[in-house]
């Protein structure tokens, strides 16, 4: 099996390093391939440190492109995007795309997924102070991403757990919780797109599993969902990290 990573954010959108250095970085871990995939540009103020910025697009392209040809006989690199459901323009002229779901829009407002617990608890009230109304919104919102932003990889299938250690937020096992993520990942895998197992929630220490939780992962599986493993890295120290993890290895 070919030692990949294709989900990496560098310093032009949310990560602490360059592209470069995390080429030289997947090179010393031994990666066959490695695939930079910043943050799409969003079109609203709220969070705008965290993605690409619009006018920084041409130059992204061409600082990745050039490390292609500069590291060629090394490792292989890729041009991707992680596209979100939100952003302002669709993705092209990438070698691939990452389709992911960080935020959810209502005539309330624009609500973070990933932001802190903090802030996922305070959006609640605009749910009729009801955690699985978000949850539904959520799950409707990601079965439809791979329509949405074209993408060729799905993103972390269940973000919306990133704060729910010990069911902080929501139960897991409710029937609700369950109906919701089984109704995206019906719709899901009749587009054949894979997704990704995420280890960022494992080595960051928030969760014990990865996205999606193996509960999800088993169940996609039946449904004979394809994976591939990523690392979500924003430092060149945690690209390809916590892969070694045996139980990962049964769903590659």
């Amino acid at each position: 099996m070919q030692k990949k990573d294709l989900h990496i954010h560098t310093a032009f959108s949310d990560g602490s390093n360059t592209p470069e250095e995390c080429v030289i970085a997947a090179i010393e871990k031994g990666l066959q391939t490695v695939g930079i995939s910043d943050h799409s540009y969003i079109d609203d103020t709220t969070y705008e440190p965290y993605w690409l910025k619009k006018d920084a697009e041409q130059d992204y392209k061409r600082t990745v492109t050039a490390l292609k040809e500069k590291y060629k006989d090394k490792i292989e690199v890729l041009l991707g995007i992680e596209q979100d459901y939100y952003s302002f323009a669709p993705a092209s002229g990438y070698d691939y795309i990452i389709g992911s779901v960080h935020f959810l829009r209502t005539d309330d407002g624009f609500f973070a997924i990933d932001e802190n617990l903090e802030d996922m608890r305070s959006h609640i009230e605009f749910f009729d102070n009801d955690i699985y109304n978000f949850v539904d919104l959520y799950y409707g919102t990601v079965a439809d991403v791979v329509n949405k932003t074209n993408c060729d990889i799905i993103g972390h299938f269940d973000l919306i757990t990133k704060f729910n250690g010990e069911n902080l937020l929501f139960d897991e096992k409710n029937e609700r919780y369950i109906a919701a993520y089984k109704k995206a990942a019906n719709a899901l895998i009749e587009t054949g797109k894979p997704f990704e197992i995420n280890t960022s929630a494992l080595y960051r220490g928030l969760k014990k599993e990865p996205y999606p939780s193996y509960a999800v992962i088993d169940y996609l599986k039946s449904l004979g969902a394809k994976f591939i493993l990523s690392s979500d890295a924003h430092k060149k120290e945690n690209i390809a990290r916590s892969f070694e993890i045996n139980d990962l290895k049964k769903y590659l």
